[in-house]
């Protein structure tokens, strides 16, 4: 039987409504059997009996429970309120948003599970990543950072009167910057609208307008070339090509986006 209490933070809403309706599913059918087999007992806000004051007991839950799951779907304000908190104390969490949603800038560099909860094998997926997670911060709690922790430990190095530390401070501050850049690159792959606006991918494929050829033979060389460099980023994560595929992205929206122009004339 469970013995720990995992504390899930989540946008509830009003009974029968569509968010209280997919908070339970995936309460139910992903946060659940993910951390039960672990040895954890999910609990929400909503299913708090004890008397008292519900925020009280909402944040004492967030302060003290082993390990908390927060689903960051919708933006909701008390959501990234509870998960500020958490992140302030350096406790285990894990982090979920609706596949498809953007994750906020200012957690996109900390890792979060993207669920589809209508799609069976997305469900599937999730939950192996958040017992992968658990797993991971079983092992060594200490791993864990969040952008508030980074944040006072650069300004720790920074006042440090080493002169090393400081140094160190500075290149911290780069790799946190690049985690950041290379996370929402990848979320920009899942949409690939993102990258190249399907209105320029339309002019794109339009052979000639007039005798003007729309893509020369370097255009279409250029494409090929980026989209096997998104492929081989997908399948390797490799970062140092992360500056490369954005130039070739930025040359190819220069480039279609004149070709837009163009037809609009």
């Amino acid at each position: 039987m469970p013995d720990k209490q995992c504390f899930v933070i989540a946008p509830i809403g009003d009974a029968e409504s569509e968010i209280r309706n997919r908070s339970d599913e995936i309460l139910k059918y992903v946060i659940t059997p993910a951390v039960e087999p672990l040895g954890y007992e999910a609990i929400r806000a909503d299913h708090i009996s004890e008397p008292g004051i519900i925020t009280s007991q909402v944040i004492q839950h967030v302060v003290d429970d082993p390990l908390v799951v927060a689903d960051l779907t919708g933006r909701n304000p008390n959501v990234f309120y509870e998960l500020a908190i958490r992140h302030m104390l350096r406790k285990p969490f894990v982090q979920l948003i609706k596949k498809g949603e953007q994750i906020p800038f200012d957690v996109a560099g900390t890792r979060t599970i993207s669920i589809d909860h209508s799609d069976l094998d997305s469900v599937e997926e999730a939950k192996k990543e958040i017992v992968a997670q658990i797993g991971a911060l079983e092992r060594n709690s200490s791993t864990v950072q969040t952008p508030i922790s980074v944040s006072l430990d650069l300004q720790s190095l920074r006042q440090s009167e080493n002169p090393e530390q400081r140094s160190l401070a500075d290149v911290l501050s780069v790799v946190s910057e690049m985690r950041t850049s290379i996370t929402g690159l990848e979320k920009r792959l899942d949409r690939p609208e993102t990258l190249l606006p399907l209105s320029h991918l339309r002019a794109a494929l339009s052979h000639h307008r007039g005798d003007r050829p729309f893509i020369t033979r370097k255009t279409l060389f250029e494409l090929e070339t980026l989209l096997q460099d998104l492929d081989d980023f997908y399948h390797k994560r490799d970062p140092d090509s992360r500056d490369v595929i954005a130039r070739r992205v930025a040359y190819l929206r220069h480039y279609l986006r004149q070709l837009v122009v163009d037809t609009e004339r």
